[in-house]
């Protein structure tokens, strides 16, 4: 798999730039359904500005960067988008310098491979692209770190993309009380847990999704179920509650130290090669929130960046099962 890690302050070239490149398989996946299927643009637009006004002049600036087009900035909303499903699992290992820890388990012929440095609205942020403004991990120069995984239900509902609350999270957030207070307000078109850890050490998760209201725990771990398994064949499929059971474990009965518990991820039960079966794990990503910095691990590689010292470039990492 080809990754590339790319800092641009504002929006700008680069950004437009990816979004050429990609945006041809992202228009495909959007209008699978058709075009009906999905909200118009000012339906898009009024709930942005309903539930996350502070995006939207930088979501203006995105869609005239790429190129003023209806159909990409209905995309670029991220509002009520074709579902998605995803495996993953996520915890905060709170030692002596406290660390977000995930797997993120997905088809690789559907990832963005990217990791992004910016600093838009006045804020620095890195973290994992989805949909080149979304994001399924990241963290802020105010030390607050952010990871989802799929909640296990079918329901789909009305609401956003989760990638794009994990950046409106990021983008006007620096505790976990503030990020836990937006995660229970904007609405989100499917089921998610969201993980989030803070410069204080204070962390929560938030089970989110479209038919009910949010619930906002203290569990630092989260994998694809919520309260109670909903959608049976896919709990089993990806052994999420084998995998929450074995993170608290290390967590509790074990204790771990850092490193041990970081390893653990790139090994089963939580790393899966079960890409014949539509996804496994493409990655590793440690977050040090109050240090600035993030480690995204394979099996056989690191890649280490931060908001001090933050290196663009490309790698060419081998994933265990996947094509």
């Amino acid at each position: 798999m080809y990754w590339r890690a790319i800092k641009e302050e504002l929006p700008g070239p680069k950004w437009s730039g990816l979004f050429s490149e990609y945006w041809p398989d992202y228009k495909e996946w959007w209008l699978k359904e058709g075009i009906s299927a999905r909200p118009t643009y000012l339906e898009s637009y009024k709930a942005l500005k309903r539930h996350m006004p502070e995006l939207v002049p930088l979501y203006e600036e995105l869609c005239e960067l790429a190129g003023g087009g209806d159909t990409a900035a209905r995309f670029l909303s991220f509002y009520c988008p074709p579902p998605y499903l995803a495996g993953c699992s996520q915890a905060i290992w709170t030692g002596k310098e406290p660390v977000l820890v995930r797997n993120y388990d997905y088809n690789p012929k559907a990832f963005d491979s990217l990791i992004l440095h910016t600093g838009w609205l006045g804020r620095r942020v890195i973290g994992t692209s989805d949909g080149l403004w979304g994001l399924v991990d990241g963290m802020n120069d105010a030390g607050l770190a952010i990871s989802l995984t799929f909640g296990g239900r079918r329901v789909v509902g009305t609401g956003f993309g989760v990638p794009l609350i994990l950046r409106y999270v990021l983008q006007t957030c620096t505790t976990a009380e503030e990020a836990g207070e937006v995660l229970a307000r904007v609405p989100t078109h499917m089921s998610y847990n969201v993980t989030v850890l803070d410069a204080k050490r204070n962390y929560l998760t938030a089970m989110m999704a479209p038919d009910r209201p949010a619930v906002i725990t203290h569990a630092a771990v989260a994998t694809n179920h919520q309260e109670n398994v909903e959608w049976v064949s896919h709990a089993r499929f990806t052994a999420t509650v084998e995998r929450e059971r074995f993170l608290l474990q290390r967590l509790s009965l074990h204790r771990d130290p850092e490193e041990k518990f970081i390893g653990a991820f790139l090994r089963p039960p939580l790393y899966s090669t079960a890409f014949a079966m539509g996804f496994g794990t493409l990655y590793t990503a440690v977050y040090r929130p109050r240090l600035g910095q993030m480690e995204v691990r394979w099996p056989d590689a690191i890649w280490v960046q931060s908001f001090d010292e933050f290196t663009e470039g490309a790698r060419q990492v081998h994933i265990p099962g996947a094509a």
